[in-house]
């Protein structure tokens, strides 16, 4: 699952092209299904909640004739805590070091100054090929979509963005996605093979692990509660003394909450809501590594960490 770009070609022939893409946008506009998608597998976490994306992992798309590299950020804001202020530094650092970002606004809503925010500060980032991405749209009618490109164009044209494309996709319904892959390939630089064939992503396991349980608990909490949970993995590895082919993979992670009202939430009435947690994410996490697992999750109180500047390093920000 985790990789290192090989060093020398791997796979490279005459005409073969491989480089960064990158997807931007608001939080919550679609780019981490839109990486999941064209991956064809689940490297990073979706939610309906706004700001799931933490880390930048990166997705690898493997053709005989290219290889795409998906670098899925976190959404680009106007940040309110010390944690929003390093996201938004991570992001503008991948910016500058990609070959192609692409803008995700989602067809169902209007472009507002969130996106103009984003656009605008792509746009100092002179040498990297901008594409524009009209995401989910199966949730708006056809009128919606031809409105909504012309927004985008619009918008490149108010600030300065010259948009090498602007595609309809829905990842969801799964329309355009094989035509999006096939126009940010033909944008990529010639070059060989970077990762190995049959890597999907680079990011460590442990960390794609920690993503799955926070993306487990994310659901069905409400208000500041989800911009307040981190997960670390504190442990993992198959159990010693177990027959070939009756693997165990035992995770011992810690879900952290800023405040005691937050760790009875997680908990729930006689646990039942960490239970479930714990079950959700140990379904998703054996779906992705193809072995049972023992998952043992503990809630700590980590008080105020989004803006205290050593448990955010602690909590690896």
């Amino acid at each position: 699952m985790s990789a290192t770009p090989t060093s020398g070609s791997t796979g490279s022939s005459e005409g073969h092209r491989s480089g960064f893409v990158s997807f931007v946008g608001r939080p919550n506009a679609g780019k981490s299904t839109l990486t999941n998608a064209l991956v064809g597998s689940k490297v990073v976490i979706t939610s309906s909640k706004p700001q799931t994306t933490r880390t930048v992992v990166r997705g690898i798309v493997h053709r005989p004739d290219a290889q795409l590299i998906l670098v899925d950020t976190p959404g680009l804001h106007r940040p309110r805590t010390l944690l929003g202020e390093r996201l938004n530094d991570l992001v503008k650092t991948t910016l500058a070091e990609v070959d192609v970002v692409a803008v995700c606004f989602p067809a169902n809503e209007k472009i507002g100054p969130g996106d103009k925010f984003i656009v605008n500060e792509m746009a100092k980032v002179r040498r990297t090929i901008k594409v524009a991405i009209a995401t989910k749209t199966d949730l708006a009618t056809p009128e919606q979509i031809g409105e909504h490109l012309l927004a985008i164009q619009e918008l490149g044209a108010a600030t300065g963005t010259e948009w090498a494309e602007i595609v309809p996709v829905s990842a969801k319904g799964d329309t355009q996605v094989k035509l999006l892959e096939d126009l940010l390939v033909g944008l990529l630089p010639q070059g060989p093979q970077l990762y190995p064939d049959g890597d999907l992503s680079d990011a460590p396991e442990e960390a794609i692990v920690a993503e799955l349980i926070r993306e487990a608990s994310l659901e069905g909490v409400r208000d500041e509660l989800p911009h307040s949970i981190a997960v670390v993995v504190e442990e993992m590895g198959l159990r010693e003394g177990r027959p070939a082919d009756k693997p165990l993979l035992d995770i011992h992670a810690n879900l952290y909450v800023e405040r005691d009202s937050q760790k009875g939430i997680m908990i729930g009435h006689k646990g039942a809501r960490l239970r479930e947690v714990g079950t959700a994410a140990r379904k998703q996490i054996e779906a992705l590594f193809g072995t049972p697992v023992y998952l043992d999750l503990h809630i700590k109180i980590a008080k105020d960490w989004q803006r205290d500047p050593r448990q955010l390093r602690k909590l690896g920000f």
